[in-house]
C-alpha cells in the first residue's frame, strides 16, 4: 500500500439538507457524530458544518439553490435515489446498528457479517440520504 500518498490528504463527503440543523442533532443522536464546527448565516441558515466521527468528517449545509449548492439533488427530487453513499468504519456495528435503529433510521439492508470480512448495515437518515456504516477498515487489509 502507498500510504505516502495518503500522508496530508483526505477525502470529506459533503452534504445538503433541507434542515441542516435538524440533521446535525440526529445525526449526533443516531450515528454518535460530533460537532466540531457549525457556521450560520445572519438568518440562522447552516451555511457549513462540520460533523466528526473517531478520525473521520462529513461536511453539510443548508439546501441553497445558489452557487455549489444548485449541482446537488436531493433523494426526494429524484424518487429517493443517491448518487454517493457515506462509508463510515465504526468498532461496534452491531451496537451502531441498534442506536441508528432506535433513533428512527430506516434500515435498508439489515446488519450482517460479511464474506470479505466485518460486518455492515446501510440506513436512510430522515431526509433521506443513504448512510453505509460497517467495521471492514481497508486500511488494515494488507
Amino acid at each position: 500500500m502507498n500510504t505516502q500518498l495518503s500522508q496530508g490528504s483526505t477525502i470529506i463527503p459533503g452534504m445538503r439538507y433541507r434542515d441542516a440543523h435538524a440533521a446535525i442533532e440526529w445525526l449526533c443522536k443516531a450515528f454518535g457524530f460530533e460537532k466540531h464546527a457549525v457556521y450560520e448565516n445572519e438568518h440562522g441558515r447552516v451555511m457549513h458544518a462540520q460533523l466528526v466521527y473517531g478520525g473521520g468528517m462529513v461536511m453539510l449545509g443548508d439546501v441553497d439553490p445558489d452557487g455549489f449548492g444548485q449541482y446537488i439533488a436531493q433523494p426526494d427530487e429524484i424518487n429517493g435515489r443517491e448518487t454517493q453513499c457515506a462509508c463510515v468504519t465504526v468498532k461496534d456495528c452491531r451496537a451502531h446498528y441498534e442506536r441508528a435503529k432506535t433513533a428512527g433510521a430506516e434500515i435498508i439492508e439489515d446488519y450482517a457479517e460479511k464474506e470479505y470480512g466485518g460486518a455492515g448495515y446501510a440506513c436512510r437518515d430522515p431526509q433521506g440520504h443513504l448512510w453505509w456504516f460497517g467495521s471492514y477498515d481497508p486500511w488494515q487489509v494488507a
